[in-house]
């Protein structure tokens, strides 16, 4: 029904693979929504490794898919072993990420199985975390289908399913002033007056205390 935004999609294999240099990294951890990003993601590796871009003998990404547990039809059926995804009503902060009927729902599964990847789903709490902690580790502000790949990300870590020496990218799909209200109260607020010095005086002393 989007054949822009599907086949858009795939543009993401190809910018990750030039960023580093024509390789394919380890693992791409991607949101979940319909299915389409996730699925296009993989779709671009494929192909330009047909077309002898990337190198055909290495395997595709393992594709590890994020959802938010307020909407999980596809985290619950790849969690179950089902290759179909029932319905649900979301009720989850991720609201770019809630569509209770996904489309591309079993394919996004197939894809996970095929690469040996995993589809995992984090609270709503766990995804203002991860808000948080990109933000405190890199200094990207995400709205929270970030939060959710980043949250997922670290559940990987913590639980093994990630090596230390893996390549690992994740897919930030858009900044954070997006979805204020959703991170309302989780951060500290603090007014300054309106110049410069008072700026870099309050950015100097956040970057001490979270050193």
């Amino acid at each position: 029904m989007r054949p822009y935004y599907a086949e858009g999609s795939k543009t993401l294999a190809y910018e990750i693979a030039e960023d580093l240099g024509w390789q394919t990294p380890d693992r791409i951890v991607a949101p979940i929504a319909s299915g389409s990003l996730f699925t296009k993601i993989g779709k671009g590796f494929s192909e330009w490794q047909e077309l002898g871009l990337l190198d055909a003998d290495k395997p595709l990404p393992i594709m590890s898919g994020a959802q938010a547990a307020g909407c999980n039809p596809v985290a619950h059926a790849f969690e179950q072993g089902q290759d179909v995804c029932r319905p649900v009503k979301p009720n989850t902060i991720a609201k770019s990420l809630a569509i209770g009927n996904p489309a591309d729902g079993p394919y996004a599964i197939e894809l996970a199985r095929k690469t040996a990847g995993t589809i995992d789903q984090v609270t709503d709490d766990e995804i203002r975390a991860g808000i948080a902690l990109l933000a405190r580790t890199t200094g990207i502000f995400t709205e929270t289908a970030g939060g959710v790949t980043t949250a997922v990300l670290k559940k990987l870590a913590d639980s093994g399913r990630i090596g230390a020496d893996e390549r690992v990218v994740i897919v930030i799909t858009g900044e954070g002033l997006k979805t204020l209200d959703a991170v309302r109260g989780t951060f500290e607020c603090r007014e300054i007056d309106p110049n410069f010095d008072q700026f870099e005086a309050t950015a100097e002393h956040r970057t001490e205390v979270s050193v």
